[in-house]
């Protein structure tokens, strides 16, 4: 066990987190998102601490990660049996009055896995199998996740393989190849695949204004809690659109919205910064990683994160399809959180500083 921690990690995490406690605690008629999360808060932090001092190498060994693996899609099957369904998804095992979502360590999970594959691999990415058999192990969390259904999720899992194939050097004929598949899969998808709800978020996407007290009402509200912050915003507890319980999940998958409404485009700016000053530090530690694995995991970790704070911040500003994804140490919740600082212990324990 070591003590050393990478304060260029924590601190821009817990100061997103702060901001996501703030926006919270804004909203009056339901101060018990404010009173649970920092409880989350508190034992995410307790738990980067800990998972700081150990030693994680053992991580990168085959026999763990395949155990990990099997365990994860394990997990991921018995939701269909005993999970607890909300908002139209089977995608959280309820134990009284606590809930966890198993597809945030199952992002992770797949992360490890092709961290590990690529580590070993990524010089004969050249040949076609090492992209297919990758995307294979992606393919079974991304889909499992999806029939949840979490198209959110399975997409963010999708786009973390892509990434991690376009890290490793894959040829342009290859690229693609991976893109027309991809083309043809979304064309499937929306065949045989998306339901109703899912179709009408993409076309209300497209045309924004034809459906505002319906499949649009979410996104119109949205844009206009981000529009209505202007330069300084509105002031903490003052956002109406919030606050009047206009804007629907307020504190978790529209928190980027509500923070914009009061803290404005500066607030806004400053919390962007933040972010960004966090991934840089991953992908510098990845870039400085004493092996390929440790190197990829990294990446993939600022690809998963990024990923998820870039639709995120889409949706809330209307210029994405609404998913349903969180914003990273910032969104109501435990399970992400939890995962979040565990991760970030894990990165924090590889750092080479």
């Amino acid at each position: 066990m070591h003590t050393k921690v990478d304060w260029q990690l924590f601190a821009p995490a817990l100061l997103i987190s702060l901001a996501g406690l703030a926006t919270m605690n804004s909203f009056s008629i339901d101060e018990h998102f404010f009173s649970k999360q920092v409880i989350w808060l508190i034992l995410s932090v307790v738990i980067f601490f800990i998972t700081s001092a150990f030693d994680w190498k053992f991580l990168g060994r085959t026999r763990v990660l395949v155990t990990l693996f099997l365990i994860t899609v394990f997990v991921l099957l018995l939701l269909f049996v005993l999970g607890h369904a909300s908002h139209g998804a089977q995608s959280w095992f309820s134990f009284g009055g606590l809930a966890f979502q198993p597809s945030d360590p199952a992002k992770i999970v797949a992360v490890l896995i092709l961290a590990k594959y690529f580590s070993r691999r990524h010089i004969e990415i050249a040949n076609v199998r090492h992209i297919i058999v990758s995307g294979v192990y992606a393919f079974i969390i991304a889909l499992l996740v999806f029939l949840q259904p979490d198209f959110g999720g399975a997409v963010i899992i999708f786009g973390i393989w892509f990434g991690m194939v376009l890290v490793s050097g894959i040829s342009k004929r290859h690229l693609l190849a991976v893109i027309g598949i991809a083309c043809v899969s979304v064309a499937l998808l929306w065949v045989f695949a998306f339901a109703p709800y899912q179709k009408a978020r993409i076309l209300t996407f497209i045309h924004p204004l034809t459906d505002i007290r319906g499949a649009g009402y979410n996104a119109y509200q949205s844009t206009i809690a981000v529009g209505s912050g202007q330069i300084l915003g509105k002031g903490i507890g003052l956002g109406s659109q919030s606050k009047l319980l206009f804007l629907p999940e307020y504190q978790t998958d529209f928190i980027f919205a509500a923070f914009a409404e009061e803290w404005g485009f500066v607030g806004t700016i400053l919390l962007l910064t933040l972010v960004l000053v966090l991934l840089m530090r991953v992908i510098d530690n990845a870039r400085r990683a004493g092996n390929n694995f440790e190197a990829f995991f990294g990446l993939g970790v600022a690809m998963l994160w990024g990923m998820h704070i870039l639709i995120h911040a889409g949706m809330n500003m209307g210029v994405l399809p609404v998913t349903g994804i969180v914003f990273p140490f910032m969104s109501y919740g435990g399970s992400h959180l939890l995962t979040e600082f565990f991760v970030l212990g894990v990165l924090s324990s590889m750092c080479k500083d």
